[in-house]
Order: C-alpha cells, then structure tokens, then sequence
C-alpha cells in the first residue's frame, strides 16, 4: 500500500515538473511578434508608424560563477532568422524624391549570438518608434 501511495505522489510529481517546464518554455521563447515601427523620410517631412513582425522573448543562456579569460562567455539573444523587405509608398514627397520606403520584415527568429554588422545590439538603442524628424522640429520650435 506504501508503495502504491510512493508511486502516485512520484508521478504527480514528474507531471507537475513537466507541466511548469513547459509552460515556462512557452512563455519565454523567443518568436516573432507584432511591433510598430518609426517610417521616416526627412526629404519628405514624413514620420508615421508602421506595423510588423519582429522578434522578441527570453533565449536560454548561463552566468557562470567563475569567470576566467581562458573561457569564453556569450549570451544568446533573440534576434531574426530570416527577413524579407516591404516596401510602402510615402505621401506627399516633392517631385524630385523617391517616394519609396523598404524596412525588414522578420519572418523566423532564434536564439544565436548577435550580429553586429545587422543589428544593434546595445542595451541603449533607440525605441523602434523614435522619429529623430519629429524631435528635431520639437528642439527647433523650443530653440524660438
């Protein structure tokens, strides 16, 4: 009868563990998800937000507690797999201005090492929805 009783507690307790793992995986994985993006054009005088997928979540990584220069340490983040471009047509851009604004796209993300020559990888950045054409007209207005 012990035994039995040993044997539920065991597997209520393996399904309990497998059912948090999971969820936690779930909750922090890194995918694509919906953002909006700054589009500007200064030629144009134009800012305006754009809607797109990009990629977002926790990747898995270790801080080791001992830390020497003979090992190397990384840490993964969540960034695209594959991209493609769109391409919006902006309005009301004087005669002698293309028109045409491309902007990336993510279409698969994953957990890897960050790319500098692709992505900006500080903790810093700018917010994917600055408009650097609005602030300056912001400071010009607050400099009269």
């Amino acid at each position: 009868m012990f035994e039995i009783m040993m044997t539920k507690i065991s597997t209520i307790h393996v399904f309990f563990f497998l059912l948090c793992w999971m969820s936690v995986q779930s909750l922090n994985r890194c995918q694509l998800t919906n953002i909006t993006i700054a589009v500007e054009k200064e030629e144009c005088g134009y800012c305006g937000m754009v809607n797109v997928t990009w990629c977002a979540g926790y990747c898995f990584t270790k801080d080791p507690v001992c830390k020497h220069s003979m090992a190397s340490i990384y840490q993964d983040i969540c960034s695209y797999k594959e991209i493609i471009y769109e391409t919006i047509t902006i309005p009301n851009c004087p005669a002698n201005v293309n028109p045409d604004y491309t902007y990336p796209v993510a279409i698969s993300c994953q957990c890897g090492m960050c790319n500098t020559e692709t992505t900006d990888c500080t903790v810093s950045a700018m917010e994917p929805t600055h408009c650097s054409l609005t602030q300056q007209r912001i400071n010009d207005v607050n400099k009269t």
